[in-house]
Protein backbone atom coordinates (compact mmCIF):
# COMPACT_ATOMS: atom_id res chain seq x y z
CA UNK A 1 0.00 0.00 0.00
CA UNK A 2 2.79 2.42 0.89
CA UNK A 3 4.59 1.60 -2.37
CA UNK A 4 1.38 2.24 -4.28
CA UNK A 5 0.98 5.71 -2.68
CA UNK A 6 4.60 6.65 -3.35
CA UNK A 7 4.30 5.44 -6.94
CA UNK A 8 1.04 7.38 -7.45
CA UNK A 9 2.63 10.54 -6.04
CA UNK A 10 5.68 10.12 -8.25
CA UNK A 11 3.57 9.55 -11.38
CA UNK A 12 1.38 12.55 -10.54
CA UNK A 13 4.43 14.78 -10.09
CA UNK A 14 5.93 13.45 -13.29
CA UNK A 15 2.74 14.14 -15.24
CA UNK A 16 2.50 17.68 -13.83
CA UNK A 17 6.13 18.31 -14.76
CA UNK A 18 5.64 17.02 -18.29
CA UNK A 19 2.48 19.06 -18.69
CA UNK A 20 4.19 22.23 -17.46
CA UNK A 21 7.22 21.77 -19.71
CA UNK A 22 5.01 21.05 -22.72
CA UNK A 23 3.20 24.33 -22.10
CA UNK A 24 6.50 26.21 -21.99
CA UNK A 25 7.65 24.53 -25.18
CA UNK A 26 4.50 25.43 -27.07
CA UNK A 27 4.84 29.07 -25.91
CA UNK A 28 8.42 29.13 -27.14
CA UNK A 29 7.39 27.61 -30.47
CA UNK A 30 4.59 30.11 -30.97
CA UNK A 31 7.00 32.99 -30.29
CA UNK A 32 9.43 31.56 -32.84
CA UNK A 33 6.64 31.16 -35.40
CA UNK A 34 5.65 34.80 -34.98
CA UNK A 35 9.16 36.03 -35.76
CA UNK A 36 9.91 36.52 -39.44
CA UNK A 37 12.81 34.81 -41.08
CA UNK A 38 15.32 37.02 -42.95
CA UNK A 39 13.67 35.91 -46.21
CA UNK A 40 10.31 37.23 -45.00
CA UNK A 41 11.59 40.53 -43.58
CA UNK A 42 10.21 43.49 -45.48
CA UNK A 43 7.60 41.50 -47.34
CA UNK A 44 3.92 42.25 -47.08
CA UNK A 45 1.52 39.73 -45.58
CA UNK A 46 -1.36 41.25 -47.53
CA UNK A 47 -3.21 38.93 -49.83
CA UNK A 48 -3.30 39.80 -53.49
CA UNK A 49 -5.49 38.98 -56.46
CA UNK A 50 -3.61 38.06 -59.64
CA UNK A 51 -5.30 37.33 -62.92
CA UNK A 52 -4.32 37.14 -66.58
CA UNK A 53 -6.89 37.63 -69.29
CA UNK A 54 -8.18 39.76 -72.11
CA UNK A 55 -8.98 43.43 -71.53
CA UNK A 56 -11.26 45.61 -73.59
CA UNK A 57 -12.19 49.25 -73.15
CA UNK A 58 -15.34 51.33 -73.03
CA UNK A 59 -15.91 55.03 -73.18
CA UNK A 60 -18.02 57.42 -75.27
CA UNK A 61 -21.29 55.48 -75.23
CA UNK A 62 -21.21 55.13 -71.43
CA UNK A 63 -19.77 58.55 -70.50
CA UNK A 64 -21.99 60.25 -67.93
CA UNK A 65 -23.98 57.12 -67.06
CA UNK A 66 -24.15 55.66 -63.56
CA UNK A 67 -21.74 52.80 -62.81
CA UNK A 68 -22.49 49.81 -60.59
CA UNK A 69 -20.77 51.64 -57.71
CA UNK A 70 -23.17 54.57 -58.07
CA UNK A 71 -20.48 56.89 -59.45
CA UNK A 72 -20.92 58.68 -62.75
CA UNK A 73 -18.73 57.10 -65.43
CA UNK A 74 -16.05 59.44 -66.73
CA UNK A 75 -14.07 58.01 -69.63
CA UNK A 76 -11.20 60.38 -68.76
CA UNK A 77 -10.67 58.80 -65.31
CA UNK A 78 -8.51 55.74 -64.66
CA UNK A 79 -11.29 53.28 -63.80
CA UNK A 80 -12.37 49.79 -64.78
CA UNK A 81 -15.20 47.28 -64.71
CA UNK A 82 -14.51 43.82 -63.28
CA UNK A 83 -16.96 40.95 -62.73
CA UNK A 84 -16.06 40.19 -59.09
CA UNK A 85 -13.48 42.48 -57.47
CA UNK A 86 -14.97 44.70 -54.75
CA UNK A 87 -15.89 48.24 -55.70
CA UNK A 88 -13.10 50.66 -54.87
CA UNK A 89 -10.35 48.07 -55.31
CA UNK A 90 -7.11 49.53 -56.65
CA UNK A 91 -5.61 47.39 -59.40
CA UNK A 92 -2.49 47.57 -61.53
CA UNK A 93 -3.16 46.42 -65.09
CA UNK A 94 -0.17 45.49 -67.26
CA UNK A 95 -0.37 45.14 -71.05
CA UNK A 96 1.53 41.89 -71.65
CA UNK A 97 2.29 42.84 -75.28
CA UNK A 98 4.21 46.05 -74.49
CA UNK A 99 4.81 46.05 -70.71
CA UNK A 100 2.91 49.31 -70.12
CA UNK A 101 1.07 49.61 -66.79
CA UNK A 102 -1.80 51.63 -65.41
CA UNK A 103 -3.33 51.88 -61.94
CA UNK A 104 -7.13 51.83 -62.00
CA UNK A 105 -9.99 51.82 -59.50
CA UNK A 106 -12.76 49.24 -59.92
CA UNK A 107 -16.05 51.15 -60.00
CA UNK A 108 -18.23 49.11 -62.34
CA UNK A 109 -19.27 45.56 -63.25
CA UNK A 110 -18.38 43.99 -66.54
CA UNK A 111 -17.14 43.33 -69.13
CA UNK A 112 -20.48 43.06 -70.82
CA UNK A 113 -19.19 42.33 -74.34
CA UNK A 114 -17.94 38.77 -73.87
CA UNK A 115 -17.70 36.31 -71.00
CA UNK A 116 -14.05 35.51 -71.76
CA UNK A 117 -12.90 39.07 -71.07
CA UNK A 118 -11.33 39.73 -67.69
CA UNK A 119 -11.71 43.50 -67.41
CA UNK A 120 -13.14 46.56 -69.17
CA UNK A 121 -10.99 49.67 -68.93
CA UNK A 122 -11.98 53.29 -69.28
CA UNK A 123 -10.81 55.10 -72.40
CA UNK A 124 -8.10 56.90 -70.41
CA UNK A 125 -6.77 53.64 -68.94
CA UNK A 126 -6.76 52.02 -72.39
CA UNK A 127 -4.74 54.98 -73.71
CA UNK A 128 -2.12 54.48 -70.98
CA UNK A 129 -1.77 50.83 -72.03
CA UNK A 130 -1.61 51.78 -75.72
CA UNK A 131 -4.38 49.31 -76.59
CA UNK A 132 -7.16 51.51 -77.99
CA UNK A 133 -6.27 50.93 -81.63
CA UNK A 134 -6.52 47.13 -81.31
CA UNK A 135 -9.49 47.33 -78.93
CA UNK A 136 -8.30 44.48 -76.74
CA UNK A 137 -5.07 43.32 -75.14
CA UNK A 138 -3.80 40.44 -73.05
CA UNK A 139 -3.26 41.85 -69.55
CA UNK A 140 -2.20 40.94 -66.04
CA UNK A 141 -4.39 42.32 -63.22
CA UNK A 142 -2.87 42.61 -59.75
CA UNK A 143 -4.45 44.00 -56.62
CA UNK A 144 -3.38 44.56 -53.06
CA UNK A 145 -5.51 43.43 -50.19
CA UNK A 146 -8.86 45.16 -49.93
CA UNK A 147 -8.71 45.11 -46.12
CA UNK A 148 -9.81 48.41 -44.68
CA UNK A 149 -7.80 49.87 -41.82
CA UNK A 150 -9.29 52.04 -39.16
CA UNK A 151 -7.93 55.53 -38.83
CA UNK A 152 -6.57 56.22 -35.37
CA UNK A 153 -8.34 59.04 -33.66
CA UNK A 154 -7.05 61.39 -31.05
CA UNK A 155 -8.88 62.11 -27.83
CA UNK A 156 -12.56 61.26 -27.79
CA UNK A 157 -14.85 64.25 -27.99
CA UNK A 158 -17.32 64.65 -25.18
CA UNK A 159 -20.94 64.83 -26.27
CA UNK A 160 -22.14 66.56 -23.12
CA UNK A 161 -22.27 70.33 -23.11
CA UNK A 162 -21.63 72.30 -19.90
Amino acid sequence: MIIHRKLSGFIGALLIGLWASAGCRSDRNSEQNQQQSPDQAGTSNESKHKEVGEASWYGPGFHGQETASGETFDQKQLTAAHPSLPMGTKATVTNLDNGKKVDVTINDRGPAAKEDRAIDLSSAAANKLDMKKDGTAQVKIETKSTKKTRAKTGKAKLAAKP
